[in-house]
């Protein structure tokens, strides 16, 4: 028999404990079904779908559920080996196990004897009613398509009599062609009620996570356009990744999977094989055949390549639908999934495959070809020179850019290799290239060829402003001068489309509004805004909107950025613009709702981005949302987890260096937590990088460096040292450093800091830019809490303290809050100790969820000094686990079970980048070496709670 057959999973592949990847609905179906067998009542599930979707596991899974219930479970399945087996199948579950029904051999006997059939019904059933008495039984029954007709009957006249009995019958049945009598039972079971689940192909999402957990590593562009093959198929895709791995086809590089240089083989796959092997020797040659033609091909084409009549293929032809191999598409036969086209191919002859395959291209009418064989003509015997085959390559990455930027870069770089040095077309190939390399997570690959190529000289003015365009794209990230300096070149050049130069014009201004030019930006974007209506460019527009937004939130009117926001990101949607691909709309959006606090939105905003962009193979874009949300997770009191993103994004860096938006987002928020948790290994370490951003040439990351170096400066209680790194700051053109920092949160951060350091002058002019800040947008809470605690620090007066601490409770920024509750509370203590003992314990509480350790312990001083002792407790409010954060205890758990990384990942919906991040402070924190050593002390302190 073959009960419950799963997957053959590739060599160190874990099938049995790798989590089931996109099928979360289906699985809450089947708990939902589960529940109502708990409530005694039963039914029939039939679960469906084609070859290799992952009807089975589904199964495992359920049975696995209904035992951890207290079920009673009895598995079974067809073999399409052993049909001769009457009530094989069935009773392979039934009778088999460790819990059989009683009196099997009775029921054995029955079976196989002839004219018995209806006392067999009768018994069978009265043993299930039997055993319902000790409660409800799950009875699965797998690979319905190959039961001979004596199960078919039992199954659905024995759950038919025992509906009303607390029975649960779980089936599984291949879709698309099936035998008569399969259909029959099905058709009854319907009628009957029974529920039904059907299985679809795989997301991308889950395809990237399976491509995790069988190559070890987050997989690349290349390694997912690969995967498109598969089409969603779980075992083809499981079977895909193994190959790839056991031929040393993928490299893992910081952590990310991409393929190796060289064409990818095709190879057998050991299901197509198995599968193949179940035929008849005619069927087999029909489908090796239709196979080796590679086209959709008609039953009388078969028919003349294996010398037989159309009728005498008859049996063949059903045999090969019924295996789920070959599909009806009108009057042609074709493979339902490109990859088992292939592997059935790859079992063949050279030889044969070239001579069957040149028949079916003379034969075949040219709309019977595949757009996906388009891309691969070019590589066929292609030479350098071939301006037909550049052509077909350019356009066939065009057409897969924006869904699939991987494949689409390696059709521009094979156009590439193909393209004579000095032919016309070959700047223009480069401009193609240079986004896709930038977005696929090849940055430096990508600025040596457009740097190389304007070198180079002698390119036409639109070529040059096309290569220009792209650089500036890719310098929007990493060097906010350079994307200036590009974007105002690559403008400045005659004759050039007016859509093209107005591009240039937006990217111009976005540069400066990025470096923090902003009188400069703001001149530039009306003339650019021109360009755009005149070009009727909508991208362009959408860009210079973010442009006005960023302008208008430097000024202080947030309400008509917030609109600017609102519309840039409104143009870019209605254009159908890819977000991951180019994204200062949905990034700036999501800066402006984490700014005015609602940290939720921005983080909704920010996730939706990373998932996007990671399931699109887009490196570039998934970098920056992982920037995004590790700031948002910050602003968020999740220490632990914005550390972790933080923490992956700086991993994802090449040979160009972390680059400026790095430096003004991931910096900030690792200085930030190390503050916060006082890990003063780490600031000494962050100091270096930040004293490089005070000699950049962008004011806006000059800034940010001053800054972040006052902060550390008065972490290391250097008051004095921290307004003098302010004052430092001298930009070209004398602007001194702002009377705020940039994020109003700060605020009272730099009131504060400026008290320490005797200088109240300095502290006022902030509680002044607060107060203004607050009185121009009366419509953000934020704006007023922050105004409200800067100036009840000046004044030290209650009053105004806790009226922020009023505000603060508004809008959800705790550290913000905590920090309020906290100078409330100090204030009260000075004459009134009792009343300041409830804000004390509300921001210690604050604090510890946050994980903002150094600020817990002030706070639990300030208590000891009012008669109060309050005993450190973790993030997660777990005693027995004072050093670890609730994140880091989640993972821990999880690997103290024997997960691996990837595992967890997938069970938390993190990272194995954020995983390990997690697991390497967790042995630091628990002083443990190994995985050994925190499994037994998880062991020992969950036992003990």
């Amino acid at each position: 028999m073959n009960p419950l057959t799963t997957w053959p999973l590739p060599e160190d592949f874990d099938g049995a404990r790798a989590p089931v990847r996109g099928r979360r609905a289906e699985l809450a179906f089947i708990e939902a079904r589960l529940d109502s067998l708990a409530r005694r009542d039963g039914g029939v599930v039939l679960v469906e779908g084609p070859a290799g979707i992952g009807r089975s596991r589904i199964l495992v899974e359920a049975s696995a559920s209904a035992r951890r219930r207290g079920m009673r479970v009895f598995q079974g399945g067809a073999d399409p080996a052993e049909q001769f087996v009457p009530l094989g199948p069935l009773l392979e579950g039934l009778l088999s196990g460790e819990e059989p029904l009683s009196d099997a051999a009775r029921l054995r006997d029955l079976a196989t004897m002839p004219g018995q059939r209806f006392w067999l019904l009768q018994e069978l059933g009265d043993r299930l009613r039997e055993a319902t008495r000790g409660g409800p039984l799950l009875i699965v029954l797998d690979d319905l398509q190959w039961c001979d007709d004596l199960t078919l009957l039992t199954f659905h006249t024995v759950a038919a009599g025992l509906s009303s009995h607390a029975i649960l019958w779980l089936v599984a049945v291949r879709g698309g062609s099936v035998p008569p009598a399969v259909r029959t039972t099905l058709d009854r079971i319907r009628q009957a009620g029974a529920h039904e689940l059907a299985l679809g192909p795989l997301g991308d999402g889950a395809i990237a996570h399976l491509a995790e957990d069988v190559l070890g590593a987050v997989p690349g562009p290349d390694v997912l356009g690969v995967a498109r093959r598969a089409e969603g198929v779980p075992l083809l895709l499981v079977e895909l990744f193994g190959a790839l791995r056991d031929e040393e086809l993928v490299t893992i590089e910081n952590g990310t999977a991409r393929l190796s240089a060289g064409p990818l083989p095709i190879r057998p796959l050991p299901s197509v094989a198995r599968r193949l092997d179940l035929l008849s020797d005619v069927a087999r040659e029909l489908v090796e055949t239709a196979a080796a033609v590679g086209c959709p091909v008609t039953v009388g084409l078969l028919a003349e390549l294996l010398g037989r009549s159309p009728a005498a293929l008859i049996t063949a032809v059903r045999e090969s639908l019924d295996a789920d191999l070959l599909t009806e598409s009108g009057d042609h036969l074709e493979f339902r999934h490109e990859l088992v086209r292939e592997a059935v191919e790859a079992g063949l002859p050279l030889s044969l495959r070239r001579t069957l395959r040149r028949h079916g291209a003379k034969t075949r009418p040219k709309s019977a070809a595949s757009p996906a064989e388009a891309p691969a003509l070019p590589a066929d015997g292609a030479e350098r020179g071939d301006r037909a085959a550049v052509d077909r390559l350019r356009t066939a990455a065009a057409e897969v850019a924006d869904t699939a930027p991987g494949p689409a870069a390696e059709l521009t770089l094979r156009a590439l290799e193909l393209t004579a040095v000095d032919a016309p077309q070959r700047p223009r190939v480069i401009a193609e290239t240079i986004p896709l390399l930038w977005q696929t997570g090849q940055p430096a690959r990508a600025h040596h060829l457009g740097t190389s190529a304007l070198s180079a000289g002698g390119l036409r003015p639109e070529d040059e402003a096309r290569i220009r365009l792209g650089l500036a794209r890719l310098s929007s990230q990493f060097d906010f001068c350079a994307a200036v300096r590009q974007a105002r070149a690559g403008a400045a050049l005659p004759g050039i489309p007016a859509a093209l130069r107005a591009r240039l014009l937006a990217l111009l201004c976005l540069g400066l509004s990025l470096s923090g030019d902003d009188e400069a930006a703001e001149q530039a974007v009306g003339e650019a805004l021109e360009s755009a209506e005149a070009a009727g460019d909508r991208t362009a527009e959408a860009t210079l909107m973010v442009v006005e937004s960023a302008v208008h939130f430097r000024r202080m009117e947030w309400s008509e950025a917030f609109r600017r926001a609102d519309r840039a990101g409104a143009l870019a949607a209605g254009l159908g613009i890819v977000p991951s691909g180019w994204i200062p709309e949905a990034l700036w959006q999501g800066f402006l709702l984490n700014a005015a606090g609602r940290s939720a939105e921005a983080l909704a905003v920010a996730d939706a981005g990373v998932r996007d962009s990671r399931n699109q193979g887009r490196a570039a874009a998934t970098r920056m949302w992982l920037m995004s949300r590790a700031r948002a997770l910050l602003d968020a009191g999740r220490l632990a987890d914005a550390q972790a993103d933080a923490e992956t994004a700086f991993a994802m860096s090449d040979e160009l260096g972390t680059g400026n938006l790095a430096d003004i987002t991931l910096l900030y928020v690792m200085v930030r937590i190390a503050l916060h948790t006082n890990d003063q290994e780490a600031a000494r370490g962050y100091a270096a990088r930040v004293r490089r951003m005070r000699s950049d040439n962008a004011p806006l990351v000059r800034d940010a460096g001053a800054w972040l170096l006052a902060l550390l400066a008065d972490f290391e209680g250097r008051p004095d040292r921290a307004l003098a790194e302010l004052d430092d700051v001298a930009p070209a053109g004398g602007r001194p450093f702002a009377a705020a920092p940039a994020d109003a949160v700060d605020a009272p951060v730099l009131v504060r800091m400026a008290l320490r350091a005797g200088a109240p002058e300095r502290a006022a002019r902030a509680v002044a830019v607060a107060e203004r800040r607050a009185e121009l947008n009366p419509d953000f809470t934020i704006l007023a809490a922050t105004a409200a605690h800067a100036r009840g620090l000046l004044d030290n007066d209650l009053g105004h303290l806790l009226r922020a601490v009023r505000l603060y409770g508004e809008c959800p920024r705790p550290l913000a809050r905590a920090s309020a509750l906290e100078d409330a509370g100090r204030k009260l203590a000075a004459t009134r100790v009792s009343e300041a003992v409830p804000y004390l314990d509300t921001a210690l509480a604050l604090y510890t969820r946050a994980g903002a350790e150094r600020d817990a312990a002030r706070v639990r001083r300030r208590l000891r000094a009012a008669g109060v002792r309050r005993q450190p407790v973790s993030a997660g409010y777990v005693k027995e686990w004072p050093e670890l954060t609730a994140s880091e205890l989640r993972v821990a758990r999880l690997v103290a079970q024997g997960l691996t990384n990837r595992q967890v990942a997938g069970k938390l919906s993190l990272s194995p980048h954020t995983v390990g991040s997690h697991l390497r402070r967790t042995f630091t924190k628990l002083d443990v070496a190994s995985r050994t050593e925190l499994a037994r002390l998880v062991m020992s302190r969950d036992s003990a709670e």
